[in-house]
């Protein structure tokens, strides 16, 4: 019998997933961590990037996270994200777009956009470009 824990997965506008999994994988602020039943009891930051997760029967899910925080409590582990979307529903054109226009702001430091707002600009984009590399490797091609 295969061993799950709860999952909540929810941003500020809306609850994006709710069930049982086997493992979650997200970015958390000191690098990537993965959590499965049983994990000690944890509450760490989110930064913007890939969060995965397979369900009960082995199905994965690919989500991009803004940032946010991941609890982790006995039998559940609960996400609460700036902003979550799942992986394919991401504009690949718009992403690889945002991350260009945020690279030339920073070169351009006559730019309207701040420095420190075009490198999150850039920070999101590419975690978002990160998202979608792993939704392709997950679904092979």
């Amino acid at each position: 019998m295969v061993m799950t824990m709860h999952c909540e997965i929810a941003s500020a506008e809306e609850e994006i997933f709710s069930g049982s999994v086997e493992q979650l994988v997200a970015a958390g602020s000191l690098g990537d961590l993965g959590i499965h039943p049983g994990h000690a009891p944890l509450l760490t930051a989110l930064i913007p990037g890939p969060l995965r997760i397979t369900k009960e029967h082995g199905e994965e899910e690919i989500y991009y996270v803004s940032g946010g925080f991941l609890e982790v409590q006995p039998g559940t582990v609960n996400v609460l994200a700036d902003t979550a979307v799942r992986a394919d529903d991401i504009d690949e054109a718009n992403a690889a777009q945002a991350m260009k226009e945020a690279q030339e702001a920073i070169q351009n430091q006559g730019a309207e956009m701040e420095y420190a707002e075009a490198a999150a600009h850039l920070a999101q984009a590419a975690a978002q470009i990160r998202s979608l590399q792993q939704l392709r490797k997950k679904m092979g091609g």
